[in-house]
């Protein structure tokens, strides 16, 4: 490992390389700022060009870094205008947006800075180390598996329920389970519920939801309450203040990155899950760890429920590379694009890859240092003229969020009619708003619920028969723990109310 860490220091430390490395973050960064373009497309967009340059180690620092560039700056705009920049950003809108309009805005930028420094970096070290033994790991999870991880991620609705919505959060989940099943089924390449329209044959998209349900409804509320912002402080003066993270929000928020770096990378390892389930995984995680009175403040305003998905997404874009470069398995799509150009490049991913091309596989993992710093270094003086977003008068501010809103929906498919599909569903979602149903379960239950058929499918395939569940025994786990997340908080909040009762007749 030694020997491999001073070949990459030595290819990535090239003048060339650092280049491509600053490029990268710089392209992936500000890409990821605008709602909806995502990694996905630049990267298909970067690959003619990278495969120009020659030099294999060189083009993959370049997409590399354009694709946790992405996942780093993919947070403004889910912070400042409720509009995910990408799939990954969406969990840290809970939070994260209305810090923002709590005025803190700044603080929050620089909260999603550091943890996704922080997540990243001890991701890329966890690579370095863990890397040969975990690809052998990935191998173990079949289909049953990855529907027990599926049902553990569903397992996990009652952080997004908020106080008293649990049957509501049920409900909204099992809605984005019903959406997930239009368009062609798992075991059958047959259409269902498309009434007939070929835009809808392969389901509806993620990104066009994502928008539905967070920005849209949030340019309506806009408009409808137009003295809500100035009200709750969002910063319309002008005025941007608490850029800096005090030492007792470091010490809430330390335990959340270290814990969220390692879930979310060893998330990221397994194929097929990525750096959205992580953030919301660990959103979830970190809110059922959380005291009586933390758990209040999720969903309006949490520092810890900001770090977790901000630390979660960027270790699991790192350890989505364990089996891209050990067992050539793409993770996610934006892993199956990169899969793409290592085979252009005439590189061949996979467990020789360490042996027949080190300065390849080392000098990614030590770019990700160095990308991961320079990611910090751009985003920290740039937060005061980020956070000025919120500045721009409410006029202005609205369309800029509907022109974007549109756009990224529209350059998503290449294709007009998820225009009215997002119309369509963002009204629907705003009067849902009204009725106080929480979004972000729907969009969980759309998710997972493609990934859930497909790998239930296959497994009842393979086993003749539920015994799957039975014969893996990290299947039975995986679902035992599941059952944990469901048990747990309802036993907590019990207790919590009994003692608060308790309390009651006391006095």
């Amino acid at each position: 490992m030694i020997e491999g860490l001073l070949i990459g220091l030595s290819t990535a430390f090239s003048v060339t390389n650092l280049l491509m490395v600053i490029g990268g973050c710089l392209i992936g960064t500000f890409i990821g700022m605008l709602p909806g373009l995502g990694p996905m497309s630049i990267i298909a967009i970067m690959i003619p060009v990278a495969i120009t340059l020659g030099d294999p180690s060189a083009a993959l620092i370049l997409l590399a870094g354009v694709y946790y560039g992405a996942i780093f700056g993919g947070s403004t705009s889910s912070i400042l205008l409720n509009a995910p920049g990408v799939a990954g950003t969406v969990a840290s809108a809970f939070d994260g947006y209305p810090m923002a309009r709590k005025g803190m805005a700044g603080k929050a930028l620089t909260i999603a800075a550091i943890s996704s420094f922080l997540g990243g970096t001890i991701g890329a070290l966890l690579l370095m180390v863990f890397a040969p033994m975990l690809s052998t790991v990935a191998l173990l999870f079949h289909s049953a598996e990855y529907f027990a991880l599926m049902v553990v991620g569903l397992s996990a609705i009652a952080a997004f329920a908020g106080t008293g919505n649990v049957a509501k959060a049920i409900l909204m989940t099992l809605l984005g389970l019903i959406m997930a099943t239009v368009g062609e089924g798992a075991l059958f390449n047959m259409p269902r519920f498309t009434m007939g329209l070929m835009d809808l044959q392969s389901g509806f998209s993620f990104i066009t939801l994502a928008m539905a349900m967070f920005a849209l409804p949030e340019a309506i509320f806009l408009v409808l309450h137009p003295k809500r912002t100035a009200t709750e402080g969002d910063g319309s003066t002008g005025k941007i203040t608490g850029l800096r993270i005090s030492r007792d929000e470091a010490r809430k928020i330390a335990p959340v990155i270290g814990r969220q770096s390692v879930q979310g990378f060893f998330i990221g390892v397994l194929p097929g899950a990525g750096a959205t389930i992580a953030s919301f995984l660990g959103y979830a995680v970190e809110r059922n760890l959380a005291t009586e009175e933390e758990q209040k403040e999720f969903g309006k305003g949490s520092i810890k429920g900001l770090a977790a998905p901000e630390t979660a997404n960027n270790a699991a874009c790192t350890g989505s590379f364990v089996p891209l470069l050990t067992l050539g398995i793409p993770g996610s799509g934006t892993t199956a694009i990169l899969l793409g150009a290592l085979i252009a490049l005439n590189v061949t991913p996979g467990p020789r890859l360490m042996v027949d091309s080190p300065e390849i596989f080392w000098a990614v993992i030590t770019s990700m240092f160095i990308g991961n710093l320079v990611l910090l270094v751009l985003n920290l003086p740039l937060i005061p003229y980020i956070a000025k977003v919120l500045s721009i008068p409410r006029n202005y501010l609205i369309p800029f969020i509907l022109f974007f809103t549109l756009m990224g929906s529209y350059i998503g498919q290449n294709n007009a009619t998820e225009l009215l599909i997002l119309v369509g569903f963002g009204i629907c979602a705003t009067i849902l708003r009204f009725a106080d149903y929480p979004l972000a379960p729907l969009l969980i239950g759309f998710i997972l619920g493609r990934m859930l058929e497909d790998n239930f499918s296959r497994s009842m395939q393979l086993y003749d028969g539920a015994s799957f569940i039975i014969d893996r025994p990290m299947t039975l786990g995986l679902l035992m723990i599941a059952a944990l997340l469901v048990i747990v908080p309802s036993y907590r909040a019990r207790r919590a109310k009994a003692r608060r009762q308790g309390v009651a007749e006391g006095d």
